[in-house]
């Protein structure tokens, strides 16, 4: 009974992120910034079924390893060093994925991030998405992803420590997927890339919160090379 509820959990949590898209997607049309909007709602939808989980089961984010205690400078400035070398292992992984494209298709194929050129030389629009990336992505996707996903999967396993890199694996392919928009190299890249933040939120000990800060620095460059980049 408690397996077959923790499937219905996961069924149900991104089952709603699909409803939103469903709904939602539509509306958006094929406006970039509409659409952004309904990707982040989504995102803000399987956070808030997450929370409802946690709740049913008299828990809270922190069983999902997003909990923090301050403990001096020296533990902030070991968490700030240790989301860095996150953030170099994570973006090594996605240049894998690209070569991993390139030797597939024999030419290399750069993800498509066409949706986000409404921020080129916009500085209001890139800070308000920046706003919204954080909550939605850098804290959304490391709660469902990593520490949801990866838990969840785990648990319903034997919870040893095959189990535990199953529900890393299984996470990895889930978040390639998730950046469909991005095209096929795009999904390839996010998956290495999700691939590498799950062996890390392993490692260390599911510190959720260092995987959230090695993702905003991610979503951050991102961004900005998009701000940054000429016009065609």
């Amino acid at each position: 009974m408690k397996r077959l509820a923790g499937i219905f959990e996961l069924l149900a949590v991104f089952g709603i992120g699909l409803l939103v898209l469903g709904v939602a997607a539509p509306w958006a049309g094929e406006d970039p910034v509409a659409r952004g909007a309904v990707a982040w709602l989504a995102n803000l939808g399987v956070l808030g079924a997450i929370w409802v989980g946690l709740r049913a089961r008299g828990q809270d984010f922190r069983h999902l390893g997003l909990a923090w205690h301050y403990t001096g400078w020296r533990a902030v400035v070991r968490d700030v060093l240790l989301s860095v070398v996150v953030l170099v292992a994570a973006l090594a992984a996605f240049v894998a994925g690209a070569i991993v494209m390139g030797l597939i298709l024999g030419v290399p194929e750069p993800a498509d991030l066409k949706g986000y050129e409404y921020l080129r030389g916009n500085p209001l629009r890139l800070l308000l998405v920046l706003a919204a990336v954080y909550l939605a992505s850098s804290l959304g996707e490391e709660v469902t992803y990593r520490g949801f996903l990866v838990t969840r999967i785990a648990e319903l396993g034997s919870g040893d420590r095959g189990a535990w890199r199953l529900g890393a694996l299984v996470s990895a392919v889930v978040f390639g997927l998730a950046h469909y928009s991005w095209g096929p190299a795009g999904m390839v890249q996010t998956g290495f890339m999700g691939l590498a933040l799950g062996a890390c939120y392993l490692a260390l000990g599911r510190r959720l919160w260092v995987l959230v800060l090695a993702h905003a620095y991610m979503d951050t460059l991102l961004l900005l090379q998009i701000y940054f980049a000429p016009a065609p």
